[in-house]
C-alpha cells in the first residue's frame, strides 16, 4: 500500500506537468485551429535556454529562470506565430502539421549541435527531501510540482472566464467572424494564446528537468505524451487535457511499476486507442456534430 501511494503520487506530479503541454496543444487548436507537432520541442528548449544562460552568461540561476521563461514566451509564443503559422496557415491545416513536424526536428537537431548530445544535469527549484504521507515517503519537489501544474492551470482557467481579454479569447476561439463583428481584435487575442503557450510551455520545461535531465531527445517523448493526454482528455477541452495529463501520467507509473519498464510508453497508446474506439471525442470532450 505504501508502494502504491508512492506511485500515484509520483504520477500524478508528472501527470500534471503533461497537461501543461497538453492544454497548450487545446489552447492553439481552439483559437487558430493549430496543431502544433513541435510541442514537446517547446518543452524541451526552455531547459537549454536557462541552462545557456547560466554556464554561457554566468548569471544566477533564479535571473536565468526568469529570463529563460521571458524569452520562451517570446521564441516560442510570436516568433512562432509570425514566423511559422502565419504563412503557412492559408495553405490549410496539413501544410501546417506537415511545417511544425519540421521545426521540431530542427530545435532536437540544433540542441543536440550547438550544446551536447548528453543528459546535463539541471538545477531543480525545490528541495530532494521527502515528507512521510500514510507511511508513504513522499517527494517534496514531486508536490511541489503537482501544485505548481494544477494552480497554473487553474488560474488559467480563471483568467478565460472571469476577465475580460480571457472572454474575448473564448469568443475568438468559439466564432472569430461573430467576434469579430463584436469589436474583438482577433489577431491580438490569437497571439494572446500564443504567448500562454509558449508560458506553458516554459513552466512544463522548468518543472520536469531536473527529472529527466535535459536532452535532446525529450520533445519526442514529452510531445507524444502530451498529445496522448490532450486526445484522451478531449481536444476541445482544458479540464479535459488536465484529466488527460493526470491519467496519462498514473497509468504510465503503475504501467512501469506493476508491468514493465521496458514497454510503459505502449500503454498510454494503448489507452488512447481504446479511447478513440469508445469515446473518440475523449473523456471530458464534447461531441462536434457536422452536417454531411
Amino acid at each position: 500500500m505504501v508502494e502504491f501511494i508512492q506511485i500515484i503520487v509520483s504520477g500524478l506530479s508528472a501527470g500534471a506537468i503533461y497537461a501543461l503541454a497538453a492544454v497548450g496543444f487545446t489552447l492553439l487548436w481552439q483559437a487558430s485551429q493549430t496543431i502544433n507537432f513541435a510541442q514537446g520541442e517547446f518543452v524541451m528548449i526552455p531547459a537549454f535556454i536557462v541552462l545557456a544562460l547560466m554556464t554561457k552568461l554566468g548569471l544566477p540561476m533564479w535571473i536565468a529562470f526568469a529570463l529563460g521563461v521571458v524569452l520562451s514566451i517570446f521564441l516560442l509564443g510570436a516568433i512562432f506565430k509570425k514566423l511559422i503559422v502565419e504563412p503557412m496557415l492559408s495553405h490549410g491545416v496539413l501544410p501546417l502539421v506537415i511545417t511544425t513536424i519540421a521545426l521540431g526536428i530542427l530545435l532536437k537537431e540544433a540542441a543536440k549541435e550547438f550544446y551536447s548530445p548528453l543528459g546535463q544535469p539541471f538545477p531543480t527549484m525545490f528541495s530532494h527531501d521527502v515528507i512521510t504521507i500514510f507511511g508513504a515517503a513522499i517527494s517534496i519537489g514531486d508536490l511541489v510540482n503537482f501544485f505548481i501544474a494544477i494552480g497554473t492551470i487553474v488560474a488559467l482557467q480563471l483568467f478565460l472566464n472571469r476577465t475580460q481579454t480571457g472572454r474575448c479569447m473564448q469568443a475568438t476561439a468559439q466564432s472569430p467572424e461573430v467576434a469579430q463583428v463584436l469589436g474583438v481584435d482577433i489577431k491580438k487575442m490569437i497571439m494572446y494564446t500564443f504567448l500562454i503557450n509558449g508560458a506553458l510551455a516554459a513552466i512544463a520545461s522548468l518543472l520536469i528537468t531536473p527529472v529527466y535531465l535535459a536532452k535532446f531527445s525529450n520533445g519526442e517523448i514529452l510531445g507524444l505524451v502530451a498529445f496522448t493526454a490532450a486526445i484522451v482528455g478531449g481536444f476541445n477541452q482544458i479540464k479535459g487535457a488536465l484529466v488527460g495529463g493526470l491519467i496519462i501520467g498514473v497509468v504510465d507509473n503503475l504501467s512501469a511499476a506493476y508491468f514493465s519498464a521496458e514497454y510503459r510508453q505502449a500503454v498510454p497508446l494503448i489507452l488512447l486507442i481504446l479511447i478513440i474506439m469508445l469515446r473518440p471525442q475523449g473523456i471530458m470532450g464534447q461531441s462536434e456534430g457536422r452536417t454531411v
